[in-house]
Protein backbone atom coordinates (compact mmCIF):
# COMPACT_ATOMS: atom_id res chain seq x y z
CA UNK A 1 0.00 0.00 0.00
CA UNK A 2 1.43 3.42 -0.96
CA UNK A 3 1.66 6.37 1.45
CA UNK A 4 -1.32 8.13 -0.11
CA UNK A 5 -3.56 5.07 0.43
CA UNK A 6 -2.37 4.75 4.02
CA UNK A 7 -3.08 8.42 4.58
CA UNK A 8 -6.58 8.11 3.08
CA UNK A 9 -7.37 5.07 5.22
CA UNK A 10 -6.13 6.83 8.35
CA UNK A 11 -8.30 9.85 7.54
CA UNK A 12 -11.35 7.67 6.98
CA UNK A 13 -10.96 5.64 10.13
CA UNK A 14 -10.27 8.78 12.15
CA UNK A 15 -13.31 10.57 10.79
CA UNK A 16 -15.80 7.71 10.78
CA UNK A 17 -17.79 6.55 7.79
CA UNK A 18 -18.08 8.71 4.67
CA UNK A 19 -21.83 7.96 4.59
CA UNK A 20 -22.21 9.77 7.92
CA UNK A 21 -20.46 12.86 6.57
CA UNK A 22 -21.91 13.07 3.06
CA UNK A 23 -25.53 14.16 2.67
CA UNK A 24 -27.90 11.54 1.19
CA UNK A 25 -29.29 14.28 -1.08
CA UNK A 26 -26.86 16.03 -3.46
CA UNK A 27 -26.59 19.87 -3.73
CA UNK A 28 -29.10 19.84 -6.61
CA UNK A 29 -31.84 17.94 -4.77
CA UNK A 30 -31.16 14.47 -6.20
CA UNK A 31 -31.35 11.58 -3.74
CA UNK A 32 -28.31 9.33 -3.83
CA UNK A 33 -29.03 5.73 -4.84
CA UNK A 34 -28.85 2.83 -2.38
CA UNK A 35 -25.62 1.54 -3.94
CA UNK A 36 -24.01 5.01 -3.99
CA UNK A 37 -20.27 4.80 -3.23
CA UNK A 38 -19.86 7.43 -0.51
CA UNK A 39 -16.17 6.64 0.08
CA UNK A 40 -15.17 7.18 -3.57
CA UNK A 41 -17.36 10.28 -3.82
CA UNK A 42 -15.75 11.86 -0.75
CA UNK A 43 -12.28 11.18 -2.12
CA UNK A 44 -13.22 12.52 -5.55
CA UNK A 45 -14.85 15.68 -4.18
CA UNK A 46 -11.91 16.45 -1.90
CA UNK A 47 -9.81 16.75 -5.08
CA UNK A 48 -12.49 18.42 -7.23
CA UNK A 49 -13.25 21.08 -4.59
CA UNK A 50 -9.66 22.30 -4.94
CA UNK A 51 -10.24 22.71 -8.68
CA UNK A 52 -13.60 24.44 -8.08
CA UNK A 53 -12.09 26.89 -5.61
CA UNK A 54 -9.26 27.74 -8.01
CA UNK A 55 -11.69 28.24 -10.92
CA UNK A 56 -14.05 30.32 -8.75
CA UNK A 57 -11.26 32.79 -7.90
CA UNK A 58 -10.28 33.08 -11.58
CA UNK A 59 -13.91 33.59 -12.69
CA UNK A 60 -14.51 36.27 -10.04
CA UNK A 61 -11.47 38.17 -11.36
CA UNK A 62 -12.67 37.75 -14.95
CA UNK A 63 -16.23 38.93 -14.29
CA UNK A 64 -15.39 41.61 -11.68
CA UNK A 65 -19.06 41.88 -10.74
CA UNK A 66 -20.18 42.41 -14.36
CA UNK A 67 -23.64 41.20 -15.37
CA UNK A 68 -22.55 40.55 -18.98
CA UNK A 69 -19.71 38.68 -20.66
CA UNK A 70 -18.37 38.79 -24.21
CA UNK A 71 -17.39 35.67 -26.14
CA UNK A 72 -13.65 35.47 -26.77
CA UNK A 73 -10.78 32.95 -26.71
CA UNK A 74 -10.13 33.46 -23.00
CA UNK A 75 -13.79 32.97 -22.07
CA UNK A 76 -13.98 29.81 -24.19
CA UNK A 77 -10.95 28.40 -22.35
CA UNK A 78 -12.50 29.28 -18.99
CA UNK A 79 -15.84 27.68 -19.97
CA UNK A 80 -14.11 24.44 -20.99
CA UNK A 81 -12.50 24.29 -17.55
CA UNK A 82 -15.88 24.69 -15.86
CA UNK A 83 -18.15 27.54 -14.78
CA UNK A 84 -18.60 27.87 -11.00
CA UNK A 85 -22.19 27.35 -9.87
CA UNK A 86 -22.59 30.92 -8.65
CA UNK A 87 -21.85 32.24 -12.19
CA UNK A 88 -23.49 29.48 -14.23
CA UNK A 89 -26.84 31.19 -14.85
CA UNK A 90 -25.16 34.42 -15.98
CA UNK A 91 -22.65 32.66 -18.27
CA UNK A 92 -25.22 30.29 -19.82
CA UNK A 93 -27.56 33.23 -20.50
CA UNK A 94 -24.78 35.31 -22.08
CA UNK A 95 -23.04 32.66 -24.19
CA UNK A 96 -26.28 31.14 -25.56
CA UNK A 97 -27.83 34.45 -26.60
CA UNK A 98 -30.71 33.90 -24.16
CA UNK A 99 -29.95 37.12 -22.24
CA UNK A 100 -30.29 39.19 -25.43
CA UNK A 101 -33.65 37.56 -26.19
CA UNK A 102 -34.93 38.18 -22.64
CA UNK A 103 -33.98 41.88 -22.86
CA UNK A 104 -35.46 42.30 -26.34
CA UNK A 105 -38.78 40.75 -25.27
CA UNK A 106 -39.79 42.26 -21.89
CA UNK A 107 -43.05 40.80 -20.57
CA UNK A 108 -43.24 38.20 -23.35
CA UNK A 109 -42.94 35.17 -21.08
CA UNK A 110 -45.73 36.39 -18.80
CA UNK A 111 -47.93 37.14 -21.82
CA UNK A 112 -47.55 33.50 -22.97
CA UNK A 113 -48.69 32.28 -19.54
CA UNK A 114 -51.67 34.64 -19.62
CA UNK A 115 -52.80 33.53 -23.09
CA UNK A 116 -55.52 30.99 -23.93
CA UNK A 117 -54.06 27.49 -23.45
CA UNK A 118 -54.40 24.53 -25.78
CA UNK A 119 -56.10 21.78 -23.69
CA UNK A 120 -54.24 18.99 -25.52
CA UNK A 121 -50.88 20.66 -24.78
CA UNK A 122 -51.86 21.09 -21.11
CA UNK A 123 -52.86 17.42 -20.86
CA UNK A 124 -49.63 16.15 -22.47
CA UNK A 125 -47.45 18.27 -20.18
CA UNK A 126 -49.38 17.30 -17.04
CA UNK A 127 -48.92 13.60 -17.87
CA UNK A 128 -45.14 14.02 -17.74
CA UNK A 129 -44.82 16.27 -14.67
CA UNK A 130 -44.72 13.43 -12.12
CA UNK A 131 -42.24 11.52 -14.30
CA UNK A 132 -39.74 14.37 -14.17
CA UNK A 133 -36.88 13.63 -11.77
CA UNK A 134 -38.81 11.37 -9.34
CA UNK A 135 -35.53 11.09 -7.40
CA UNK A 136 -35.29 14.86 -6.90
CA UNK A 137 -36.86 16.25 -3.73
CA UNK A 138 -37.38 19.71 -5.29
CA UNK A 139 -40.02 18.32 -7.68
CA UNK A 140 -42.13 16.62 -5.02
CA UNK A 141 -45.50 18.08 -4.10
CA UNK A 142 -44.40 18.05 -0.44
CA UNK A 143 -41.42 20.30 -1.24
CA UNK A 144 -41.58 24.01 -0.47
CA UNK A 145 -41.19 25.51 -2.96
CA UNK A 146 -42.15 22.69 -5.32
CA UNK A 147 -40.61 23.18 -8.77
CA UNK A 148 -43.41 21.30 -10.54
CA UNK A 149 -45.54 24.43 -11.02
CA UNK A 150 -42.59 26.38 -12.44
CA UNK A 151 -41.75 23.43 -14.70
CA UNK A 152 -45.36 23.32 -15.94
CA UNK A 153 -45.27 27.08 -16.67
CA UNK A 154 -42.05 26.86 -18.70
CA UNK A 155 -43.23 23.90 -20.77
CA UNK A 156 -46.64 25.48 -21.37
CA UNK A 157 -45.15 28.84 -22.36
CA UNK A 158 -42.66 27.15 -24.66
CA UNK A 159 -45.40 25.06 -26.32
CA UNK A 160 -47.24 28.27 -27.24
CA UNK A 161 -44.06 30.13 -28.18
CA UNK A 162 -42.97 27.36 -30.57
CA UNK A 163 -46.15 25.59 -31.76
CA UNK A 164 -44.20 23.67 -34.42
CA UNK A 165 -42.56 21.80 -31.52
CA UNK A 166 -45.27 22.10 -28.87
CA UNK A 167 -44.19 19.58 -26.24
CA UNK A 168 -42.10 16.48 -26.67
CA UNK A 169 -40.86 13.93 -24.12
CA UNK A 170 -37.35 14.82 -22.99
CA UNK A 171 -38.10 18.55 -22.86
CA UNK A 172 -39.35 18.10 -19.28
CA UNK A 173 -35.88 16.96 -18.15
CA UNK A 174 -34.20 19.87 -19.93
CA UNK A 175 -36.56 22.49 -18.49
CA UNK A 176 -36.32 20.87 -15.04
CA UNK A 177 -32.53 20.88 -15.11
CA UNK A 178 -32.46 24.53 -16.17
CA UNK A 179 -34.78 25.39 -13.28
CA UNK A 180 -32.56 23.59 -10.74
CA UNK A 181 -29.57 25.67 -11.88
CA UNK A 182 -31.07 29.11 -12.63
CA UNK A 183 -33.88 28.98 -10.02
CA UNK A 184 -35.66 31.37 -12.41
CA UNK A 185 -38.64 30.57 -14.66
CA UNK A 186 -38.11 33.26 -17.28
CA UNK A 187 -34.38 32.61 -17.64
CA UNK A 188 -35.06 28.87 -17.93
CA UNK A 189 -37.61 29.61 -20.68
CA UNK A 190 -35.14 31.62 -22.76
CA UNK A 191 -32.35 29.07 -22.23
CA UNK A 192 -34.81 26.40 -23.37
CA UNK A 193 -35.49 28.48 -26.47
CA UNK A 194 -31.75 28.75 -27.16
CA UNK A 195 -31.38 24.96 -26.93
CA UNK A 196 -34.55 23.82 -28.71
CA UNK A 197 -34.81 26.65 -31.23
CA UNK A 198 -31.21 27.42 -32.08
CA UNK A 199 -28.59 24.97 -30.78
CA UNK A 200 -30.57 21.78 -31.52
CA UNK A 201 -33.10 22.60 -34.26
CA UNK A 202 -35.44 19.75 -35.23
CA UNK A 203 -34.49 17.61 -32.23
CA UNK A 204 -37.92 17.99 -30.67
CA UNK A 205 -40.15 18.63 -33.70
CA UNK A 206 -42.78 15.94 -34.38
CA UNK A 207 -40.60 14.22 -37.04
CA UNK A 208 -37.46 14.60 -34.86
CA UNK A 209 -35.41 14.88 -38.04
CA UNK A 210 -32.52 16.70 -36.34
CA UNK A 211 -32.27 14.03 -33.65
CA UNK A 212 -32.46 11.14 -36.14
CA UNK A 213 -29.86 12.85 -38.33
CA UNK A 214 -27.37 13.39 -35.50
CA UNK A 215 -27.67 9.76 -34.35
CA UNK A 216 -26.76 8.65 -37.88
CA UNK A 217 -23.94 11.23 -38.01
CA UNK A 218 -22.53 9.70 -34.81
CA UNK A 219 -22.58 6.31 -36.55
CA UNK A 220 -20.63 7.72 -39.50
CA UNK A 221 -18.07 9.30 -37.15
CA UNK A 222 -17.64 6.02 -35.23
CA UNK A 223 -17.16 4.20 -38.58
CA UNK A 224 -14.12 6.42 -39.23
CA UNK A 225 -12.76 6.86 -35.69
CA UNK A 226 -13.56 3.46 -34.11
CA UNK A 227 -14.25 1.07 -37.02
CA UNK A 228 -14.26 -2.06 -34.83
CA UNK A 229 -17.06 -0.67 -32.68
CA UNK A 230 -18.97 0.23 -35.84
CA UNK A 231 -18.48 -3.35 -37.10
CA UNK A 232 -19.79 -4.74 -33.78
CA UNK A 233 -22.94 -2.64 -34.24
CA UNK A 234 -23.38 -3.95 -37.80
CA UNK A 235 -22.69 -7.58 -36.80
CA UNK A 236 -25.44 -7.48 -34.15
CA UNK A 237 -27.79 -5.36 -36.27
CA UNK A 238 -27.95 -2.56 -33.66
CA UNK A 239 -29.40 0.76 -34.82
CA UNK A 240 -27.74 3.79 -33.24
CA UNK A 241 -31.09 5.19 -32.11
CA UNK A 242 -31.47 2.14 -29.86
CA UNK A 243 -28.41 2.99 -27.76
CA UNK A 244 -27.87 6.75 -27.98
CA UNK A 245 -31.30 8.38 -28.45
CA UNK A 246 -31.58 9.11 -24.71
CA UNK A 247 -28.05 10.62 -24.69
CA UNK A 248 -29.04 13.13 -27.36
CA UNK A 249 -32.69 13.84 -26.49
CA UNK A 250 -31.94 14.45 -22.79
CA UNK A 251 -28.55 16.08 -23.50
CA UNK A 252 -27.04 13.58 -21.04
CA UNK A 253 -29.35 14.66 -18.19
CA UNK A 254 -30.38 11.58 -16.18
CA UNK A 255 -27.73 9.67 -18.16
CA UNK A 256 -24.39 10.92 -16.78
CA UNK A 257 -23.60 12.20 -13.24
CA UNK A 258 -24.97 15.69 -12.49
CA UNK A 259 -21.59 17.44 -12.11
CA UNK A 260 -20.46 15.98 -15.44
CA UNK A 261 -23.69 17.07 -17.17
CA UNK A 262 -23.22 20.61 -15.84
CA UNK A 263 -19.73 20.75 -17.32
CA UNK A 264 -21.06 19.43 -20.66
CA UNK A 265 -23.80 22.08 -20.67
CA UNK A 266 -21.26 24.85 -19.92
CA UNK A 267 -19.67 23.96 -23.28
CA UNK A 268 -22.96 23.19 -25.06
CA UNK A 269 -24.27 26.72 -24.55
CA UNK A 270 -20.95 28.20 -25.72
CA UNK A 271 -19.88 25.86 -28.52
CA UNK A 272 -23.12 24.29 -29.67
CA UNK A 273 -24.18 20.74 -30.56
CA UNK A 274 -20.69 19.60 -31.54
CA UNK A 275 -20.13 18.97 -27.81
CA UNK A 276 -22.78 16.21 -27.80
CA UNK A 277 -20.71 14.31 -30.40
CA UNK A 278 -17.46 14.84 -28.49
CA UNK A 279 -19.02 13.33 -25.36
CA UNK A 280 -20.53 10.36 -27.22
CA UNK A 281 -17.31 9.63 -29.14
CA UNK A 282 -15.26 9.80 -25.93
CA UNK A 283 -17.57 7.37 -24.11
CA UNK A 284 -17.45 4.96 -27.08
CA UNK A 285 -13.70 5.26 -27.71
CA UNK A 286 -12.76 4.79 -24.05
CA UNK A 287 -14.99 1.70 -23.80
CA UNK A 288 -14.36 0.27 -27.27
CA UNK A 289 -12.90 -3.03 -25.99
CA UNK A 290 -15.93 -3.55 -23.74
CA UNK A 291 -18.39 -2.85 -26.57
CA UNK A 292 -16.56 -5.25 -28.89
CA UNK A 293 -17.01 -8.06 -26.35
CA UNK A 294 -20.80 -7.95 -26.85
CA UNK A 295 -22.21 -11.22 -28.18
CA UNK A 296 -25.73 -10.05 -29.07
CA UNK A 297 -27.99 -7.03 -29.54
CA UNK A 298 -29.13 -7.06 -25.86
CA UNK A 299 -25.44 -7.27 -24.86
CA UNK A 300 -24.65 -4.12 -26.86
CA UNK A 301 -27.60 -2.24 -25.33
CA UNK A 302 -26.56 -3.27 -21.82
CA UNK A 303 -22.95 -2.18 -22.44
CA UNK A 304 -24.07 1.25 -23.65
CA UNK A 305 -26.01 1.67 -20.38
CA UNK A 306 -23.03 0.47 -18.36
CA UNK A 307 -20.52 2.93 -19.89
CA UNK A 308 -22.44 5.95 -18.56
CA UNK A 309 -21.53 4.96 -14.98
CA UNK A 310 -18.28 4.56 -13.07
CA UNK A 311 -15.09 6.48 -12.26
CA UNK A 312 -14.41 7.58 -15.86
CA UNK A 313 -17.58 9.71 -15.99
CA UNK A 314 -17.63 10.57 -12.27
CA UNK A 315 -14.31 12.40 -12.52
CA UNK A 316 -15.84 15.25 -14.49
CA UNK A 317 -12.73 17.45 -14.70
CA UNK A 318 -10.62 14.70 -16.29
CA UNK A 319 -13.54 13.54 -18.44
CA UNK A 320 -14.01 17.05 -19.88
CA UNK A 321 -10.32 17.24 -20.73
CA UNK A 322 -10.69 13.91 -22.56
CA UNK A 323 -13.62 15.02 -24.73
CA UNK A 324 -11.37 17.62 -26.36
CA UNK A 325 -8.52 15.17 -27.02
CA UNK A 326 -9.87 11.59 -27.37
CA UNK A 327 -12.11 12.05 -30.44
CA UNK A 328 -9.42 13.98 -32.33
CA UNK A 329 -10.39 16.60 -34.92
CA UNK A 330 -14.10 17.31 -35.32
CA UNK A 331 -14.63 20.30 -37.59
CA UNK A 332 -17.92 22.11 -38.14
CA UNK A 333 -17.43 21.57 -41.89
CA UNK A 334 -17.25 17.77 -41.36
CA UNK A 335 -20.42 17.80 -39.24
CA UNK A 336 -22.30 19.99 -41.74
CA UNK A 337 -21.37 17.67 -44.62
CA UNK A 338 -22.30 14.50 -42.69
CA UNK A 339 -25.58 16.04 -41.53
CA UNK A 340 -26.57 16.89 -45.10
CA UNK A 341 -25.81 13.32 -46.27
CA UNK A 342 -27.59 11.60 -43.37
CA UNK A 343 -30.57 13.95 -43.51
CA UNK A 344 -31.10 13.25 -47.22
CA UNK A 345 -30.84 9.51 -46.59
CA UNK A 346 -33.44 9.60 -43.78
CA UNK A 347 -35.87 11.71 -45.87
CA UNK A 348 -35.47 9.30 -48.80
CA UNK A 349 -36.10 6.28 -46.55
CA UNK A 350 -39.18 7.87 -44.99
CA UNK A 351 -40.75 8.92 -48.30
Amino acid sequence: MDNKSKETNRTRSAGGRAKDRVDSVDPYGFERSENFDYESYEELMSEYLVVLTRRSIKWSKLLKGKSKVQKNVKLKRYVRKGVPNEHRGLVWMATSGAQDQLEKNPGYYQSLLGAQHDPKLVETICTDLNRTFPDNILFRKTSNPCLQKALYNILLAYGHHNPAVGYCQGMNFIAGFLLIITKDEEKSFWLMDALVGKILPDYYSPAMLGLKTDQEVLGELVKVKDPRVWQTMVDHNVMWTLVVSRWFICLYVDVLPVETVLRIWDCLFYEGSKILFRVALTLIHYNQALIQQAKSLPDVCQTFKQITHGPFVDECHTFMQKIFTEPGSLSTATLTKLRATCRSRIIAEDS
